[in-house]
C-alpha cells in the first residue's frame, strides 16, 4: 500500500492543508496580521535595483524599533511593580530583537557606492536621523535632551517622542528599584526635571559596585546589572555598525536631510547607556 492510500485509508489528506475551507470564526492569516497593507507599502521613487530593498528594509527596522520598544517599555513597568524576574525574561526577549536589529544593517552594507547613488537624489530631505521610533528608544533607555525632539516637530510621532521625554527611562526604574532594596538613597525630589537624563553620580556607581562585589547575596540585582549591560552593549554595537556602513556608502559625504553624516555618527557612538555599569568595572 502506498504513502497516499494510507493516509486517504485513515482519513488523512496530503494535499495543501490551506485547500480547506476556513473553519468558521477563524480570521486568515493576511487580514489578521493585515499583510496585503503591509506590503502595499513599497513605492520606489528611481528605477534603480536597489531602491525597493533599501525601502523594505528601512521598514523593517522600524517595525523592529517598534517591538523593541514594546519590549523595553514592558521591562520598565515591570521593575516599577518589582517584577524583576519578569523583567529579566522580557529582556531576555527584547535582546533577540536587537540581534536582529544589528544583522539588518548587513543588507545595506552590501551597497556599494555607486548602488546607493542611483537613488540618493530622490530621498531629498529624508533621514534616519528623522527616525520617531529611534528617537522614542533613545529616550526610553534615558539618552534626552529635549532639542531632540524638534526634528519631530509637524510629523505624525511628534506627540510620541515629547510624551517619551517626560516618562521615567528604563534606568530610572532600575534605580529606583536598587533605591527601594536600601542600597541607593531614594530620589524622592518633586523638582526633578523627568526630561534630563537618569540619575547619574558616585553614589549610583557605589550601589551597582555591592551589587557585583556580592553577586550571591544580591543575585536577581546582578542579572538586572548584566541584561542592562547587554542592553547597552548592543545598542553600542549597533550605532558603531550603522557608522561603518555609512562610511562604506558615502565616506565623508553629508548625510541626507542635512546632518553631519560620519561626523555625527563617529560621537554618538561613542555614548554609553547607563554609564556607571561601565565605570564600575574599573573598580572591582
Amino acid at each position: 500500500m502506498t504513502t497516499e492510500e494510507t493516509a486517504q485509508g485513515s482519513g488523512q489528506s496530503l494535499g495543501c492543508p490551506l485547500s480547506a475551507a476556513v473553519p468558521p470564526g477563524t480570521t486568515p492569516y493576511a487580514h489578521y496580521a493585515r499583510m496585503d497593507e503591509l506590503l502595499a507599502l513599497q513605492h520606489p521613487l528611481s528605477p534603480a535595483d536597489t531602491e525597493p530593498g533599501f525601502i523594505i528594509m528601512s521598514q523593517v527596522k522600524e517595525l523592529l524599533f517598534k517591538l523593541l520598544h514594546t519590549e523595553l517599555t514592558t521591562a520598565r513597568d515591570q521593575l516599577h511593580k518589582d517584577g524583576l524576574g519578569d523583567a529579566l525574561w522580557t529582556l531576555r526577549r527584547s535582546a533577540r530583537v536587537q540581534q536582529v536589529l544589528l544583522v539588518s544593517w548587513e543588507t545595506f552594507s552590501v551597497l556599494s557606492p555607486v548602488e546607493f547613488a542611483e537613488f540618493r537624489d530622490v530621498l531629498g530631505s529624508a533621514s534616519g536621523f528623522q527616525s520617531a521610533g529611534y528617537r522614542r528608544l533613545e529616550f526610553l533607555l534615558g539618552n534626552k535632551n529635549p532639542a531632540m525632539a524638534q526634528p519631530h516637530r509637524n510629523t505624525v510621532g511628534y506627540d510620541a517622542v515629547v510624551n517619551q521625554l517626560h516618562e521615567p527611562s528604563l534606568y530610572d526604574a532600575a534605580l529606583a528599584l536598587l533605591a527601594r532594596r536600601g542600597l541607593l538613597m531614594p530620589d524622592d525630589s518633586p523638582a526633578r526635571d523627568t526630561t534630563l537624563p537618569y540619575r547619574t553620580g558616585a553614589e549610583v556607581e557605589d550601589a551597582w559596585r555591592v551589587v557585583y562585589r556580592n553577586p550571591v547575596r544580591h543575585h536577581d540585582l546582578h542579572l538586572l546589572a548584566e541584561a542592562l549591560m547587554d542592553t547597552a552593549e548592543q545598542f553600542a554595537r549597533w550605532r558603531y555598525t550603522h557608522l561603518v556602513t555609512v562610511q562604506r556608502m558615502l565616506g565623508a559625504k553629508p548625510g541626507t536631510g542635512g546632518t553631519e553624516g560620519v561626523a555625527w555618527l563617529a560621537r554618538i557612538s561613542e555614548h554609553r547607556f547607563f554609564p556607571e555599569l561601565w565605570s564600575v568595572r574599573s573598580t572591582l
